[in-house]
């Protein structure tokens, strides 16, 4: 494969930008069906898209109804949400997310005895912060470090861990991405559970907003 010049590129990239996502998603697949052998690393690399949607493109051109539909829905389009039309449905809905929220908030209990005991070591307060489900497209790490990874390790059976880690490492951009891995071989225990003692003093503090994935742990004093 040969790539473009850095002119071309910079030409793409802006018109790239330029288009819906739906366009941008065909384009990206036929510059990597263009490129062949390699071409899609390559696209996934220049557009900052991943294979999911390089893949979904070249369906899509492959498909007569999908190409056939032009229009692009305006804000506020399309059916309207079950939510909506479900008489009780959002009831039904904040009544199961609450016991969903309860049910994980145990769970993160069970998991905090070992953050506690870091947070009162280091005497700090140490906030966690999860992307919820189905929104790591907003993850800037999933753009700028896994496509790069993942064609680090191409073709190549993982055979060891050791392999693995050589791989990861290697991985590298013309625009300065390095990567650092660690190994962590540390053998832990299933089956725990939480004292009494700790759960009437714990100093995890839940969020008001969305407590399942945001937390803060707080040194307990002496």
């Amino acid at each position: 494969m040969t790539p473009y010049s850095s002119q071309i590129e910079q030409q793409m990239q802006r018109l790239y930008s330029s288009l819906s996502e739906k366009d941008r998603r065909r384009y990206a697949a036929i510059e990597s069906i263009k490129l062949g052998w390699g071409g899609m690393s390559y696209v996934s690399n220049l557009f900052g898209c991943d294979y999911y949607t390089l893949r979904l493109g070249m369906e899509e051109l492959d498909d007569e109804a999908a190409m056939s539909m032009r229009g692009i829905r305006r804000q506020g389009g399309g059916r309207k949400s079950a939510i909506s039309m479900i008489e009780g449905l959002e009831t039904v809905f904040l009544r199961l997310l609450a016991l969903g929220v309860a049910a994980t908030i145990l769970a993160i209990i069970c998991k905090s005895q070992d953050l506690q005991a870091l947070v009162n070591e280091l005497g700090i307060e140490i906030r966690i912060a999860h992307y919820p489900p189905y929104t790591s497209k907003y993850n800037p790490i999933e753009h700028r470090l896994f496509p790069h990874v993942t064609r680090a390790c191409q073709g190549v059976i993982f055979e060891s861990v050791e392999i693995v880690e050589e791989l990861i490492a290697k991985t590298k951009t013309k625009t300065g991405l390095q990567v650092f891995t660690t190994i962590l071989d540390g053998i832990y225990k299933t089956g725990r559970k939480v004292t009494e003692d700790f759960k009437q003093m714990m100093k995890i503090v839940f969020d008001d907003y969305l407590p399942q994935w945001n937390y803060t742990a707080v040194p307990q004093l002496q």
